[in-house]
């Protein structure tokens, strides 16, 4: 099948190299020249496991090709998703003003039929406002699918090729069996393809990011608790996660939840409440928490210091949002480390993948970075720990404690042993535990 891809952001590119790697022949297609340029030279803008590989293997045997023109990309294909941004505005809602003009331009090319799919997170009612835009400017046939995405960041090739489901929202049979026809290789074991109204396909999206940023800062409120009465937040989320009506995802406590999905979608669905007049008061409550658990390592940092850390010095082990990411988007090191910097505090931070990120998006030359875990630690009293990688996970301790001028470390993933690093000489501050 012929397919194109409008933006080569993180959906994107991972939709487009998994089409690709099933046999498709799939143009993407980005208005930023630099970037395409890279793409095309094999060079992969985003942190994600596996994908620089599948794209260089498809590039190579001439499936997935870049460009920055619709005039190539559109006339040839049968299927155009359109999976450019769209980030919040001010007051929450999704700015749509990218999806509507990747709309127009696809219009402005089409020289037969089309499927068109939103791929993008967007609204309840998108589809129906890219199906005007459509019409507005082209006499082709068409039809507008909702095909939401639910990839992992760190686990999308796996997520994408051995999809829990796919939701296709259609009011258009001939439409739905093109996207019956693409998805079939992805879905041989058996998983479901759910076919529904386009309204209910956009709200899928966002009810299922909302469900389970919910389940986090549940959970983190249970780990607060915890805190206070003296229980353990790993021993409850055993007792309750066996629970079959419950389940044992999502339920591990710690500084918050960020990204681009969970802190945008949020804001989205309450935003959308609120053009239908009405509050939806679980997830007021929802992200309020998680803007309250960002700062608990701050928190208990100024408990153990003092309010003012004039002449501190603190290693930070984790910036991005999640293990297996470059992605630093509404990550908690970034508050964290702002709220140690507004203090009078330095920072050294470690991360295997987001340092680039941190410099020229997050916090510039604010704070020193550090390439490994253990060059971060000279010169600090304490160690915090925000992100959980894999590299992190079992440090030399003696060496750790030996490196710091204070043998205490703030955990704010609970990956450590209060146990063991009391039994090094440690004072251990986590989450719940």
């Amino acid at each position: 099948m012929r397919i194109a891809v409008i933006g080569t952001g993180y959906v994107g590119l991972v939709a487009g190299t998994c089409f690709a790697e099933s046999g498709n022949n799939v143009v993407c297609l980005d208005i930023d020249e630099e970037k395409v340029a890279k793409l095309k030279a094999g060079l992969v803008p985003i942190y994600e496991p596996g994908l620089e590989e599948l794209l260089k293997r498809n590039a190579a045997d001439g499936r997935l090709t870049f460009t920055t023109s619709y005039a190539d990309a559109i006339p040839r294909a049968e299927v155009v998703f359109i999976a450019v941004g769209t980030p919040p505005d001010e007051d929450g809602s999704a700015d749509m003003k990218y999806v509507l003009s990747a709309a127009k331009s696809i219009a402005e090319h089409m020289t037969g039929y089309v499927v068109v799919v939103d791929k993008s997170t967007v609204p309840v009612g998108t589809a129906r406002r890219v199906a005007k835009v459509l019409a507005e400017h082209t006499d082709h046939p068409f039809d507008v699918v909702s095909n939401p995405e639910f990839l992992k960041e760190g686990a999308a090739i796996d997520d994408f090729m051995k999809p829990d489901r796919v939701v296709i929202g259609s009011d258009s049979q001939r439409a739905a069996d093109v996207m019956d026809e693409l998805y079939a290789p992805f879905v041989r074991t058996g998983k479901p393809i759910f076919h529904m109204d386009v309204e209910s396909a956009e709200l899928t999206k966002y009810a299922a990011n909302a469900m389970l940023a919910t389940r986090i800062s549940f959970m983190n409120e249970i780990a607060n608790l915890c805190n206070r009465v003296g229980a353990r937040v790993d021993q409850v989320r055993k007792g309750i996660g066996s629970d079959d009506r419950i389940g044992s995802r999502f339920l591990f406590s710690g500084v918050g939840y960020g990204g681009s999905c969970f802190p945008k979608d949020v804001k989205a669905v309450m935003k959308t409440c609120e053009d239908h007049g009405y509050a939806f008061r679980i997830l007021e409550a929802v992200e309020a928490v998680n803007e309250t658990q960002k700062r608990l390592l701050f928190e208990m940092v100024q408990q153990h210091y003092g309010e003012d850390l004039t002449g501190k010095r603190f290693a930070v082990w984790g910036l991005a949002f999640k293990p297996n990411t470059d992605d630093m988007r509404e990550a908690p090191a970034v508050v964290v480390i702002q709220a140690l910097l507004g203090a009078g505090a330095t920072v050294c931070a470690c991360d295997p993948e987001a340092i680039e990120e941190a410099q020229v998006h997050h916090l510039g030359d604010a704070i020193d970075y550090a390439d490994k875990p253990m060059e971060a630690l000279d010169g600090a009293d304490a160690l915090i720990l925000i992100t959980e990688w894999n590299e992190f996970r079992r440090p030399d301790f003696d060496a750790v404690k030996e490196k710091l001028k204070d043998p205490v470390i703030f955990d704010g993933r609970n990956i450590y042993s209060r146990k063991t690093l009391e039994a090094h000489g440690f004072t251990y501050y986590g989450i719940g535990v």
